[in-house]
């Protein structure tokens, strides 16, 4: 079992950088597939971005392309979502989530894959 918490998530203003936390607990978490993904009020969850340690690969959603940025603290066994250039429209919970599998093929955005997910964090973007 895993447990994930994410952290880190405030009301900031447009144009505003802030990093969001997601702490793992229970096992490691050093060769999982980690997402981060985002709700908005009324709309589907949708995914963000993700990485992938046994390939080396990042995938990012168009609309956060260039502006997030996912890492992680094998040490800390954390996964971090660094967002800059904030907008309104990223104003979600944001959710972190492992896939538990051993995909080679990059990393996946599809819900379903993902076994594991946090309680979510609020950012929220002021105009």
């Amino acid at each position: 079992q895993v447990q994930l918490v994410e952290s880190g998530g405030r009301l900031v203003q447009a144009g505003a950088s802030l990093r969001l936390s997601c702490a793992a607990s229970g096992r490691g978490i050093s060769s999982n597939i980690m997402a981060w993904f985002r709700q908005a009020p009324g709309k589907d969850r949708t995914f963000v971005g993700g990485i992938n340690p046994n390939t080396g690969s990042e995938s990012y959603a168009n609309a956060v392309k260039g502006r997030f940025t996912i890492s992680r603290d094998n040490a800390k066994n954390t996964v971090y979502l660094q967002m800059s250039d904030l907008k309104p429209e990223d104003t979600a919970l944001y959710y972190c989530a492992l896939d538990d599998s051993r995909y080679m093929g990059g990393v996946r955005s599809t819900i379903g894959y993902y076994l594991y997910w946090g309680q979510g964090t609020q950012v929220t973007v002021s105009s």
